[in-house]
């Protein structure tokens, strides 16, 4: 069993020809509405690729609160330990698209910030994955609790504990967070994972590259949702026992495949969407 200790929001996405420049009104974008967040995001992308999954999390008593947590619920992921916060809004994150999948996002965190290291204390962790918009005390208390394999997700980047830096087995960075952390992750003993976008992934370990794959063609929808894909199918296949070369070769595959469709958790892919990219 995988515990996700991490965020649940709803997307508001709008996709438009080319995303703002500061100061400039982009006009004639689509509004789309999906659920999303982090930790969301990856606890389905893990049991859509076959592990089973329990997500710690936390939403407002809000009407916003459903429409973030039906694809998690209708997609078999435990929701037991995801709290139902009064007087706190469902995170909220405002995602601008471009025509060619790029994309930038404003995070409202709302009930989010509420998820404390008392709400794990009772809560079984074999192995776990977390990601960082949630409190680190948090994270660090569920992954001081887990008695199998850690995974970190530094995103957004931002100042980490030390304590839980040495609780990671494996830390996923894109290039952005890979640069604001700089060689400090390269001093940790974990596999430090660092996706490239359109040019796949590098897996590193004691400062040494150890495998690196490139990423297959697609045509490239929309690119939220990626990241979180390439971590959670990472996750998965270190766990499963992969090398580091066939893990990383399985989370590129499920990164891409997460490209070609919109929306974060809509774009998921199951296991067997891999297969044609393995």
């Amino acid at each position: 069993m995988i515990t996700v200790v991490g965020s649940i929001n709803l997307d508001i996405v709008a996709t438009g020809s080319a995303l703002p420049r500061p100061g400039e009104t982009v006009t004639g974008a689509k509004l789309a509405r999906h659920p999303g967040g982090k930790g969301a995001n990856q606890a389905l992308a893990a049991r859509r690729l076959g592990a089973d999954v329990q997500l710690v999390g936390a939403v407002g008593a809000d009407d916003m609160a459903d429409e973030a947590l039906k694809l998690l619920q209708s997609g078999g992921v435990d929701l037991s330990n995801v709290q139902h916060v009064n007087g706190e809004t469902t995170g909220v994150a405002l995602i601008a698209v471009s025509r060619d999948g790029e994309n930038q996002i404003v995070v409202c965190p709302g009930a989010n910030d509420v998820l404390r290291p008392d709400d794990v204390a009772h809560i079984p962790i074999e192995h776990m994955m977390g990601v960082l918009e949630v409190r680190a005390e948090t994270l660090l208390a569920a992954a001081r609790k887990a008695t199998g394999f850690v995974s970190l997700n530094l995103a957004p980047a931002m100042h980490v504990p030390d304590a839980l830096l040495a609780k990671a087995d494996l830390i996923s960075v894109n290039e952005t967070e890979a640069a604001f952390y700089g060689d400090a992750l390269h001093k940790l003993d974990a596999y430090i994972a660092i996706s490239l976008g359109g040019d796949g992934a590098a897996l590193w370990r004691g400062g040494w590259e150890i495998a690196r794959v490139a990423a297959p063609k697609v045509m490239v929808v929309d690119t939220v949702g990626a990241g979180d894909t390439f971590t959670a199918a990472l996750t998965v296949a270190m766990i499963e026992g992969k090398s580091p070369e066939a893990a990383l070769a399985f989370a590129v595959a499920a990164g891409a495949v997460a490209c070609t469709r919109p929306g974060a958790q809509p774009s998921l892919p199951k296991r067997a969407e891999l297969q044609p990219y393995l």
